[in-house]
């Protein structure tokens, strides 16, 4: 143990250090044996609590400096702390045992709830001092000592101790106990010397002071004095005539006291003093009763909503296509797995080949679960499920027929919904099989080919006008468009981007061998390069592979962009992957790189994006860096003329299709109402803050199934009618409301709501919201 004085700034190097820190190394002096502590403060709080690690050593500390608040908060019965100045709020805050000199004034709150010790002030205090204190007999009651006057609310709740106000140089020369003292006193005393003006008279009684009580009182004034270094004041303050004493009145003492209610209160202080009406009597004459301490109705703060689907879930909202995917979950868990296999059709004509296999499954990714490190729910299992979707019921056509450019997805789901909605597409495409890329392509590996062959026979079977092998030259694209009453340009980009390198003659195309392996005619030889790592040249690189070449190399001019099953297709194919590199040009036998390196190649492979062949396009359709310029609904220039998918920019194939229900919808809306704009808004997506995941078991590490996925799933903005909102009410405000078509709603009472917002923490799915009541 160290005698000697230690030293701690609370500053380093000229700037002050956290609170935090200041505290861990008075712990880490106290516990390396140092006991006597001088601290340099700079309003850094809780200076001198727990110092417990001392055991039963006296542990002194002395502050020089601003402290900030709590200074000795929770101290131990070891402790000795002096403040050489002023202090801040809470002094000896939760106070067991330390006993804290302040020579100057405190701040609010000193000594609040504190159970034993002493704090002793040679100046005045804040509000709200040695509220809620308490007494343990077994132990001497705590103290506090006061030189000056104290400030409002002072004893509020002090159930134990003993306070001492010595009036001395008051900051309220004609009131040293503040406004309303001693407010829900039960126990404790309080010896004061100097006028007050009024205490809490049920909670308090006013008696002299007692000789046991006097001979207690003039033995702790002499150690006061001493501890303050003011031992001149004890003969001016040791007159007992000037001191009286307010102690808690006993429990049988209040029983007889007459309580008048806020009714009594009103009438006899409130409106005597200020007039009928109250404060504002002179403008208003409204009913001014007494409002209940728990209002219900419209004095309400605030007010319970049931926002059933008025969001939309995260997973909706990120999926291009709009898929309802809480709504297919819980068709699921209702038994009705067909209508949830159904639902996808009225989205996609390709339910079971882009979710169940192409997706990289933006919907998974923004799943409210999978940012809480649970499994997402696999809608990919649901998506191969609806391979068994059957062709939707079709309505009767309208007379409205579109011309669709191009039997990709863009094109097909732009021909689907419009034969959905009742109008009639006709499609057109220079290609000889159906599908687009998707068919013609993706490998094998990525999508079985009796999936992708049964969606497109679904296809055939709802459109039957589609022309394929039907290339068209500008002025028949003009003659469709003044034949029709809208022409949809959904062609994509074919067209290879030509670096300009030399030996540019050499490199052959990702789409045209993605072809040629698609027929089973590419023979990619033993090396292949590919220049561009991205989806495409992934999907080059598996292809290759399978073909026999042993060695694919992936090659890019920065980090990759490629990710999910393409990336990880060519990795587990044994691809290489190599960036930043520059090729300086191409030969017959391979490339040479910028900084001279020969990369030997059979086959050497550019996949650096694709282009749109313009040729045909009408004049009205304005271009863009090589795409067509479209608004948010995808129209061109020309009102009669859409364009979607790669025409107007790459993407997902989600994107496309998507785009495609969106211009549908548009030209819906313009063949029924002659308005541009659908109906049906997007609905925004939920605040993922509102969704309360704690209900589902985070030991998961995977689902399996679609039933067990659809149990799994937060239905996030739906309601999933599980009842936890009407058990939870405390006052059973919230009621169910059934209808005939078996949705249901449900219905707050306001007479019985207080409001308090359980419904809205409780909620599973987020769709109760609290919102501050409309003023009267």
């Amino acid at each position: 143990m160290s005698d000697t004085w230690q030293r701690i700034s609370g500053k380093e190097q000229g700037r002050r250090i956290e609170s935090r820190v200041l505290e861990e190394r008075i712990q880490e002096a106290v516990r390396h044996g140092h006991r006597h502590l001088q601290v340099e403060a700079m309003g850094h709080h809780g200076i001198g609590g727990r110092l417990w690690s001392a055991g039963r050593e006296q542990v002194q500390i002395t502050i020089i400096g601003p402290p900030g608040q709590r200074v000795g908060s929770m101290g131990f019965a070891n402790t000795h702390i002096e403040v050489m100045g002023n202090a801040s709020d809470d002094v000896g805050w939760l106070n067991a045992g330390a006993e804290i000199v302040v020579h100057g004034h405190v701040g609010n709150g000193t000594a609040n709830a504190m159970a034993q010790g002493r704090i002793l002030v040679a100046g005045n205090t804040g509000a709200r001092c040695m509220t809620m204190t308490k007494h343990n007999p077994r132990f001497d009651p705590p103290e506090l000592w006061v030189l000056g006057s104290v400030g409002d609310y002072f004893a509020e709740f002090m159930a134990g101790g003993i306070a001492v106000i010595c009036g001395y140089q008051p900051q309220n020369p004609e009131n040293i106990l503040g406004y309303r003292p001693c407010v829900g006193m039960v126990g404790g005393k309080i010896f004061f010397r100097g006028p007050h003006q009024g205490y809490s008279r049920p909670d308090a009684v006013l008696e002299a002071v007692s000789d046991q009580d006097w001979n207690w009182l003039t033995a702790g004034l002499q150690l006061f004095v001493q501890r303050i270094e003011q031992e001149d004041l004890y003969s001016e303050l040791a007159r007992r005539e000037q001191w009286q004493c307010l102690r808690a009145r006993t429990p049988e003492e209040k029983r007889g006291l007459p309580r008048p209610g806020m009714g009594s209160f009103r009438t006899t202080v409130w409106d005597r003093e200020l007039g009928q009406g109250g404060l504002i009597g002179d403008i208003s004459r409204d009913d001014r009763s007494t409002i209940p301490v728990i209002t219900t109705g419209d004095l309400r703060r605030y007010v319970p909503v049931w926002e059933n689907r008025v969001f939309a879930a995260p997973c909706e909202a990120s999926c291009p296509t709009g898929i309802p995917v809480q709504e297919r979950w819980r068709l699921v868990r209702e038994g009705r797995v067909d209508e949830a296999v159904d639902l996808a059709l009225s989205y996609t004509p390709f339910p079971a080949t882009v979710c169940g296999y192409l997706c990289p499954n933006l919907c998974m990714q923004s799943c409210t679960r999978a940012g809480q490190q649970i499994p997402a729910v696999d809608v990919a299992q649901l998506g191969r499920a609806s391979l068994e979707a059957k062709a939707p019921q079709l309505p009767p056509l309208s007379g409205a027929r579109v011309a669709v450019l191009g039997a990709g997805p863009a094109g097909l789901s732009v021909a689907w919904q419009l034969r959905l909605l009742g109008h009639e597409p006709v499609v057109f495409d220079r290609g000889g099989s159906l599908g687009g890329k998707i068919s013609q392509v993706i490998p094998g590996s990525r999508i079985p080919h009796k999936v992708l062959y049964h969606e497109l026979e679904r296809i055939r079977e709802v459109l039957p006008s589609i022309h394929l092998q039907h290339p068209l030259s500008k002025d028949q694209v003009d003659r469709l468009r003044e034949e029709y009453d809208a022409l949809v340009v959904a062609v994509g980009a074919h067209e290879p981007r030509v670096l300009p390198l030399p030996g540019k003659e050499h490199l052959v195309s990702a789409l045209e061998f993605l072809r040629r392996a698609q027929e089973d005619t590419a023979s990619p030889g033993k090396q292949v390069v590919i220049i561009g790592a991205g989806n495409v040249g992934c999907d080059a690189a598996t292809e290759a592979a399978r073909l026999g070449a042993e060695e694919v190399t992936l090659l890019d001019i920065q980090e990759p962009a490629s990710f999910g099953e393409e990336r990880r297709a060519a990795e587990a194919a044994g691809a290489t992957f190599r960036w930043p590199v520059h090729v300086k040009e191409v030969r017959a036998d391979g490339i040479e790189l910028t900084d001279g390196e020969f990369l030997p190649a059979d086959t050497v492979i550019v996949s650096v994006g694709d282009q749109l062949e313009t040729g045909f396009l009408p004049d009205s359709a304005d271009l863009e860096h090589g795409f067509v310029r479209v608004d948010a609904t995808y129209q061109t220039a020309d009102p009669k003329v859409f364009a979607v998918g790669d025409a107007v920019r790459p993407g997902l194939i989600t994107d496309a299709i998507g785009a495609g229900r969106t211009v549908a919808r548009t030209l819906d809306a313009r063949f029924r109402s002659g308005t541009k704009d659908p109906e049906d808004v997007d609905r925004p997506m939920i605040d993922r803050s509102r969704i309360t995941l704690e209900y589902f078991d985070p030991r998961r590490t995977s689902l399996s199934g679609v039933e067990e996925c659809a149990g799994e799933c937060a239905s996030c903005g739906t309601c999933r009618d599980c009842g936890i909102c009407i058990a939870i009410c405390p006052q059973a405000a919230i009621t169910r409301h059934g209808f005939e078509d078996g949705d249901f709603e449900l219905v707050v009472d306001p007479e019985r709501c207080i409001g308090c917002g359980f419904c809205a923490a409780a909620c599973p799915c987020g769709i109760w919201n609290l919102v501050e009541n409309e003023p009267l």
